[in-house]
């Protein structure tokens, strides 16, 4: 028997699915998209694979193209708060109304091709559905994890850009960084441009690849770097932080790409566009709460980042630290401390958490990794003393960090929107 959903509905079902399911290849994605009338055929698409700076590219690439003229449909990973934060079409992100009649079309097709997708599959076809319906110029897609069965990779990229190749995710990508950029790489197409992040050895890449791309190498441009902006030719880049002119550099190559493939796209548009581009969640000063700044750093790629920006600027933080428990959270740890923290705080996930936050690492192996690390008196605080921490008119600054889920959920608890 046929079942219809309504928006709610469809929105409880992609809730039931849970955050971390992962299914290895694409028969799945493929029926439903075939079912729904193959929406990813309708527009261009690049994909976005890489270990970090995925969102962060995307986010430049999304904001320059649009200040071009072009109508830019984007989808990303992991939200904040709310699922609907996934899908972005010309600047704005869909409503949670739409999101639901999205799902509701994706889960009558996986119906009708018998097939049970996962939360990441329904979101994806979700998206491609939302870019053709608005007739999208062009389809910015971040590639969720790894390459190789990945449901992004069902689509047939113009280009495909990697950012950058590191450690995650090792139970399914494997221990190597041969292993995990062999993965990466299969989102890459015969014949057509692969965006290389700055530092990635082409040489290196194309003995691990499993057919040619044209490889394209990213310049990482002159810039004069602050706490909290940077500065390029005069355009103010607000994600802050040596590895955003990184990924500045990989959308930079990127555009150059598209304008290799006949695109005209206008140099003081793109700038434009790059200087409006925001992110929340990576070294982002939370807005109503005092000298308080969230960082999403959940592997130790990313965390290095953000410890070599405190490092830099001289900045010491009471930091309050949350990290699932697949991640290398005594690296991570180990890597925090050269910042030399005013204190350390770690979560403690109480039982309301204990569906959505099953991966999380309890709060005595965290504070087993700061121990380690030469932090013997770390805090454990409860979710309510952590809000009750960041409302206050904080002195010192206080960074949150370790993974995107808790800042979401924190966010939520404090009532901040994006």
């Amino acid at each position: 028997m046929s079942v219809s959903h309504s928006p709610s509905q469809a929105l409880a079902v992609l809730e039931s699915r849970g955050h971390w399911g992962i299914k290895k290849g694409l028969e799945n994605i493929r029926e439903i998209l075939a079912k729904m009338g193959n929406p990813e055929t309708s527009y261009p698409a690049m994909l976005i694979a890489g270990t970090n700076g995925k969102g962060s590219t995307g986010a430049f690439l999304a904001h320059a193209l649009k200040a071009t003229g072009k109508k830019v449909g984007w989808t990303t990973s992991p939200h904040l708060v709310s699922p609907s934060e996934r899908i972005w079409i010309d600047g704005q992100r869909i409503s949670e109304e739409h999101l639901g009649e999205l799902l509701a079309r994706a889960l009558g097709a996986e119906e009708a091709c018998g097939a049970k997708a996962t939360y990441f599959e329904l979101m994806i076809a979700s998206a491609l559905q939302a870019f053709k319906e608005s007739s999208v110029d062009v389809a910015i897609v971040e590639v969720g994890l790894g390459g190789r069965w990945d449901s992004t990779n069902a689509l047939d990229p113009i280009l495909t850009i990697l950012t950058n190749v590191d450690f995650d995710h090792t139970a399914h990508l494997g221990n190597t960084l041969e292993a995990i950029a062999r993965e990466k790489l299969c989102t890459a197409r015969e014949g057509r441009p692969l965006v290389l992040g700055p530092g990635l050895d082409p040489d290196w890449l194309a003995q691990l690849c499993e057919c040619r791309p044209v490889m394209v190498h990213s310049k990482t441009p002159d810039a004069d770097i602050f706490w909290d902006h940077s500065m390029i030719d005069g355009y103010r880049i607000n994600l802050a932080g040596e590895h955003q002119i990184r990924n500045l550099a990989t959308a930079m190559a990127a555009i150059d790409a598209l304008r290799g493939l006949g695109w005209v796209l206008d140099p003081d548009a793109i700038f434009s566009g790059f200087s409006k581009a925001t992110w929340p969640g990576r070294l982002w000063s939370v807005p109503g709460l005092t000298r308080v700044i969230f960082d999403g750093a959940h592997n130790a790629q990313g965390t290095q980042a953000l410890a070599s920006h405190m490092v830099k600027f001289g900045v010491r933080a009471h930091i309050i630290f949350c990290a699932m428990s697949d991640k290398d959270i005594a690296s991570m740890a180990r890597t925090l401390a050269a910042t030399e923290p005013l204190s350390v705080s770690v979560a403690q996930i109480g039982k309301a958490w204990d569906t959505k936050f099953s991966r999380c690492s309890t709060a005595d192996a965290m504070q087993r990794a700061w121990q380690d690390a030469g932090y013997s008196d770390s805090q454990v605080l409860a979710l309510n003393a952590i809000v009750a921490k960041l409302s206050q008119n904080n002195a010192d600054t206080i960074i949150v960090t370790g993974s995107l889920y808790f800042l979401g959920h924190l966010m939520k608890e404090l009532n901040i929107s994006i």
